[in-house]
């Protein structure tokens, strides 16, 4: 899921899932839950999650500025909490700042959080283009991809026994200082969703050019963490994988 203001929200099935935002300051979280699982007290639920580990993360990084700046691998501190902490570590697997695990690490805090307090069937998080997914039927999830033609039109298949799992994305063309690459879309799958945001992010980086789709797609087969990539770079569209790539619409 990828880009312009938060419309591909619009792409998750209104009937299928019972959607609620909570924001905490910069942070805004999309949550789906199955009708049939939903409660009211998610909500209050999620948002006491969100904040307690957003500011947990504030604080860290306001005494240790570097960590939220850095767009190399960065170490925690043994004092640092368990959010910087797993920050820090999907970045040094991806070769990537630990901000680049942000907007999925908060996906995977929360939704953890609300598949152990409530019974739920299905939950999909949403932050800023990653995701945390947990199915009981097929899903296929979109790849929106900038100026791309194919942006919207793409997805993959993700199926109930796949789940729990993460989906990271990122855009080298829409430019972020975490990202130098050129990319249209770049989305990864792993079973974290700090992971997978982190390797889209450092891979993501690596695609200067349409000819590095083929070498960085390469990259990700010695990569245990990356269960799937795809990436496309104008009509250049790589997919590694168990997940089927499908039309939509």
């Amino acid at each position: 899921m990828l880009f312009e203001p938060k419309t591909y929200r619009n792409s998750f099935p209104a009937d299928r899932f019972h959607s609620f935002v909570v924001k905490y300051n910069e942070m805004d979280l999309w949550i789906g839950v199955d009708p049939k699982s939903f409660q009211n007290e998610m909500v209050d639920f999620a948002s006491t999650v969100l904040k307690k580990n957003l500011e947990e993360l504030d604080a860290y990084t306001a005494e240790e500025p570097f960590f939220k700046k850095s767009l190399k691998p960065c170490a925690a501190i043994e004092t640092a909490p368990e959010v910087a902490k797993m920050m820090a570590h999907a970045g040094e697997l991806a070769s990537a700042g630990p901000m680049a695990a942000k907007a999925g690490i908060f996906c995977e805090l929360v939704g953890k959080a609300l598949t152990e307090k409530f019974e739920i069937g299905e939950l999909i998080l949403e932050n800023e283009g990653d995701l945390y997914i947990k199915l009981q039927n097929s899903l296929i999830v979109s790849i929106f991809a900038g100026e791309s033609d194919v942006s919207g039109l793409i997805g993959i298949e993700i199926q109930p026994e796949q789940t729990p799992l993460g989906v990271g994305t990122a855009a080298g063309k829409i430019g972020t200082p975490m990202m130098h690459g050129k990319a249209d879309a770049i989305l990864i799958v792993a079973r974290n969703a700090a992971v997978a945001g982190a390797f889209a992010v450092g891979l993501g980086n690596l695609i200067k050019k349409p000819g590095d789709v083929d070498k960085v797609l390469k990259r990700t087969e010695v990569i245990p963490e990356v269960e799937a990539a795809v990436l496309v770079f104008d009509d250049q569209i790589g997919l590694r994988g168990e997940f089927e790539l499908k039309m939509i619409g």
